[in-house]
């Protein structure tokens, strides 16, 4: 495991809410005034799933460049906020659409992971191809962990090789399964010897599916840091301290026990 004894804190900040259907443009305004506040105040922004979209099977009329106005907007509102952005959209990529998350900091650099598992049940792979590979982002000194809400099922994907301290976890999941949501959000903490961060929305989307939110930040202990009632719109801020993950992985140090595996066909 990194030594994070030379790595700062980092602040993070959650926000859950919701979102207007397949309006990129109404949702860019509103998440505008929803992070203004957080000006100077954090070094991670973290939005829901298809935040400019809510979760749509309608790509061919929605789907942004990989150069498009969403990431433009990113790039400014990283800069505003001095701090990083990361959210999933409906993307166009060379092979086809994919469900892209893009991590955003203020020097305008961008990193990106297209989401690996396609949620089949709402024929999610019909409409989307699957990403290729999974990818750790380093920011600050933190090496961070995207995913994208189905992900979260699937723990030999997320397993902790020793390469992330922070799994993040962006969402569009319904309120119906908000039980395996919180659940997995904390296992795949105690598990991974992590922080982990899930950002789900609230309300009720074109299709008519309710969304309860419960977004949580947990730490490495499975214990929640950040966590509202269900169906509260909130934006809220937690600092991750580097010298408590470090303390207790070397006292805890259960990573040592894994077994060695690898990932195929990525």
């Amino acid at each position: 495991m990194q030594n994070m004894n030379t790595v700062q804190d980092l602040r993070i900040s959650l926000v859950q809410t919701e979102l207007h259907w397949q309006d990129p443009a109404a949702n860019r305004q509103m998440f505008e005034r929803l992070l203004a506040p957080l000006a100077g105040t954090t070094d991670l922004v973290v939005l829901p799933e298809m935040f400019t979209t809510g979760f749509t099977m309608a790509p061919e009329g929605l789907a942004e460049p990989e150069q498009g106005p969403t990431l433009d907007w990113m790039r400014q509102q990283a800069a505003l906020l001095g701090a990083a952005l990361c959210a999933s959209l409906v993307t166009k990529a060379p092979h086809g659409f994919v469900n892209r998350l893009l991590f955003v900091t203020p020097d305008s650099t961008v990193q990106h992971y297209d989401k690996r598992h396609l949620f089949r049940m709402a024929n999610e792979h019909q409409h989307y191809e699957a990403g290729s590979c999974r990818a750790v982002f380093d920011y600050r000194g933190w090496r961070i962990l995207p995913t994208v809400c189905y992900d979260l099922r699937f723990p030999v994907f997320l397993r902790n090789r020793s390469d992330y301290d922070l799994l993040i976890c962006v969402a569009n999941w319904p309120a119906t399964r908000r039980h395996p949501w919180r659940v997995l959000l904390q296992a795949r903490a105690i598990e991974n010897l992590c922080y982990v961060a899930g950002v789900n929305r609230v309300g009720q989307d074109g299709k008519g599916f309710d969304y309860s939110g419960d977004s949580m930040l947990v730490d490495f202990k499975g214990q929640a840091m950040l966590d509202q009632p269900a169906g509260v719109p909130f934006v809220q801020t937690s600092t991750l301290s580097a010298s408590a993950l470090q303390h207790f992985r070397e006292a805890f140090p259960a990573w040592q026990d894994a077994d060695a595996f690898e990932l195929t066909g990525l």
